[in-house]
């Protein structure tokens, strides 16, 4: 190619190049600057819990709108997340991204609301069987601060239909109303959304749960005779029973559901559901989802057939994945969308 032409090929490429410049410069200016780049924010507070007894965290996500000067005056729902065994109040926003879920569906569209993700220690979310002994609690090497782990009154259920719900409402500009409520969890948090909401159906309208433990003392009976060789599956009856179906999770569940058959029944999500349908109250509208390779799969199946059985307000799912943050971070989405949809703005 003759100079002359190379030389005006390479100044149509670096005007082109130039325009290109200018148009990602301007893209990415108007997308900082469009309603879509909004973020909320998330931190710390410390509330006082009568029912526990002591001062626990709360991790709060603040929906983008809050802090707008034209919302000073607006209220917003509330959702409660709640963490699993092991877990902490910083779960679904550290390892569960949920700040950042929240932030997506809301630029796609999704209604605002709050969320207020609070320490559960490992109490299952119930009052436990028996007074905590706050003194072997203390002498027990583990990671979180005794202060506050081993509280002497363990009321978890209390703590958050009661306790969680006056620090939001006060703190926090809130719908202080049952239609604008809900909770969630994973895990041994899936049973606390599900025995929370059962418990107190005049304070949540809605109840999620992802791999959630919905049948704690389902037991696969290997000495029982079942036709064509399947497992024969029932409510553990003896300590021993109930110790083989918690598997690893018994040393958390035996302080907080008792080791009797009774106690754990009347903690049972699908029994509470059932005494409360009885009263007549209100059910939650509830969505359930589990990974086909989870160990609670089979405590999920039966949830969703009991559910059904009553005709409860059961959203069942089941997909691919097992109980780690790579299904829960997958799947968050889906509790978020439920929620949205059905509590009131």
């Amino acid at each position: 190619m003759p100079r002359s032409r190379r030389w005006l090929a390479n100044a149509r490429l670096r005007r082109c190049a130039g325009v290109l410049v200018i148009l990602a410069v301007s893209v990415s200016r108007v997308l900082a600057q469009s309603p879509a780049a909004a973020r909320g924010t998330v931190h710390t507070e410390r509330m006082w819990s009568q029912a526990l007894g002591v001062t626990k965290s709360v991790v709060v996500y603040l929906p983008p709108s809050y802090s707008a000067p034209t919302a000073a005056a607006r209220r917003y729902p509330l959702a409660i997340y709640l963490h699993g065994v092991w877990g902490s109040e910083t779960d679904w926003t550290i390892h569960g991204r949920l700040a950042e879920t929240m932030d997506s569906l809301v630029a796609a569209g999704m209604p605002e609301f709050i969320v207020v993700m609070p320490d559960g220690d490992d109490g299952w979310w119930t009052t436990w069987h028996g007074l905590n002994d706050v003194a072997a609690c203390r002498r027990t090497p583990r990671q979180e601060n005794a202060d506050t782990y081993c509280v002497p009154w363990p009321k978890y259920d209390d703590y958050v239909a009661s306790d969680l719900i006056a620090f939001a409402d006060a703190r926090l500009r809130t719908l202080p109303y049952r239609a604008s409520r809900a909770i969630a969890g994973l895990s041994m948090g899936g049973y606390g959304a599900m025995s929370i909401a059962a418990r107190n159906p005049r304070v949540f309208a809605v109840a999620a749960s992802h791999s959630g433990v919905l049948r704690p003392a389902l037991f696969a009976d290997s000495g029982a005779v079942a036709t064509g060789g399947a497992v024969v599956w029932r409510d553990g009856r003896t300590r021993e029973e109930l110790r083989t179906a918690a598997g690893g999770l018994w040393t958390t569940l035996e302080p907080s559901f008792g080791a009797d058959s009774i106690a754990w029944l009347s903690r049972d999500p699908a029994q509470l559901i059932a005494t409360a349908r009885r009263r007549g109250d209100s059910l939650p509208a509830m969505y359930v989802d589990i990974g086909v390779d989870d160990r609670f799969l089979t405590q999920d199946r039966s949830f969703r057939d009991r559910m059904s059985a009553m005709q409860a307000p059961l959203t069942y799912a089941e997909f691919s994945g097992r109980h780690d943050w790579a299904y829960w971070r997958q799947r968050l989405p889906e509790s978020l969308r439920f929620i949205a949809q059905h509590l009131v703005p």
